[in-house]
């Protein structure tokens, strides 16, 4: 009797046990599960632009965000490079500089490449191709050329190409510097000078916003080609930007941007 006493009070033992034991168990599946790992930031890429430079760059009025086929192409560029895309927006005679400087990693700003801005900057491959036109009144019957410019007053942007060719044709004192070339071509509807030598899309774009008191004469001055600036040295930054470049070619997004914004498909 006492051996079959004995047997039960183990018996009872072992079951306190393992229900114990299925106790904590239960205690632990009801922990909160861990959080997932966040995603690594993405280095940043600091982008300096002239955001006055329709339709390459330039503040969309109705929200007063940066928008244009140079910052979406950009922001493309970034995203299939790894990068988290800073925009700094300042004037176009600065963007040089400010490269030089390390204050920014890149420029798109419609920016020519040149031999002259090509011992200061590395450029990325080509993205665009463009070239520079005479913009005058439409009332204007005189000037059909670039070579109707002599002697002429123009208006020009400050560090352009199209700077560079007024001064091969006019006196310097006839020619009127601005920041931006909208300014440019406002001082052209306003009378204050004969002519704009400017980018062709930038004053085509500029005439099909409502400005038809402006008319493009002449043929395309020069084939330019536009590049990404890189500062001298930033061989990595450089070679991920071309890379993305390339690949956005490749895969049709180039494309479907450059439709966006000119209504084309790439040249």
């Amino acid at each position: 009797m006492k051996k079959m006493i004995k047997f039960a009070l183990l018996a009872v033992l072992a079951l306190t046990l393992a229900v114990s034991a299925v106790g904590c168990g239960g205690s632990q599946s009801q922990e909160q599960p861990k959080e997932p790992a966040k995603a690594e930031a993405k280095p940043k890429l600091v982008v300096g632009a002239d955001a006055t430079f329709a339709p390459f760059e330039f503040t969309d009025p109705k929200t007063g965000k940066y928008v244009g086929f140079d910052i979406e192409l950009m922001q493309a560029i970034a995203e299939e490079a790894g990068y988290e895309m800073d925009l700094q927006v300042m004037a176009f005679d600065g963007l040089i500089a400010a490269l030089q400087a390390k204050q920014i990693d890149a420029a798109i700003s419609a920016m020519t490449i040149t031999p002259e801005r090509a011992k200061v900057v590395d450029f990325s491959e080509p993205y665009y191709k463009s070239g520079l036109i005479v913009a005058v009144q439409a009332k204007n019957n005189d000037i059909k050329s670039f070579e109707d410019l002599k002697g002429k007053k123009i208006a020009v942007q400050s560090g352009t190409t199209g700077a560079m060719h007024a001064e091969k044709i006019t006196d310097k004192d006839k020619i009127t510097y601005f920041t931006n070339s909208d300014q440019a071509l406002l001082e052209l509807k306003n009378g204050g000078v004969d002519a704009v030598v400017n980018d062709y899309p930038v004053s085509a774009y500029f005439i099909q916003q409502g400005n038809n008191d402006v008319k493009l004469v002449g043929e395309i001055l020069s084939a330019e080609e536009y590049g990404i600036a890189i500062p001298k040295g930033k061989t990595e930054t450089l070679e991920k930007i071309n890379a993305a470049l390339k690949k956005l070619k490749e895969n049709g997004k180039y494309a479907e941007i450059y439709q966006k914004w000119f209504g084309e498909q790439p040249k």
